[in-house]
């Protein structure tokens, strides 16, 4: 399995009433063993998280499943991660 960053930034639509679903969401990645870690950035403005998938389809289709995805509440990026 490959690492993969995913990017979360707020738009202007930005719902926090989407921020439960999205911890919850989250929180069904770290039991199923996808989930490495995962935090937001300081200044609000949206946040990271580090997921295991087979491929870069995969790890988009998990990330682009996200309630701030389909909320459209933060745009969301993913990057095959290399990291060490």
């Amino acid at each position: 399995m490959l690492r993969y960053l995913v990017m979360t930034i707020r738009t202007p639509h930005f719902q926090a009433a989407i921020i439960e679903p999205h911890k919850v969401f989250l929180e069904r990645l770290r039991h199923s063993g996808n989930l490495e870690l995962a935090g937001p950035f300081t200044d609000k403005s949206g946040g990271a998280y580090l997921i295991r998938a087979e491929n870069l389809e995969a790890a988009k289709a998990i990330a682009f499943a996200d309630p701030v995805h389909t909320s459209h509440s933060s745009i969301v990026s993913v990057y095959e991660w290399n990291a060490k």
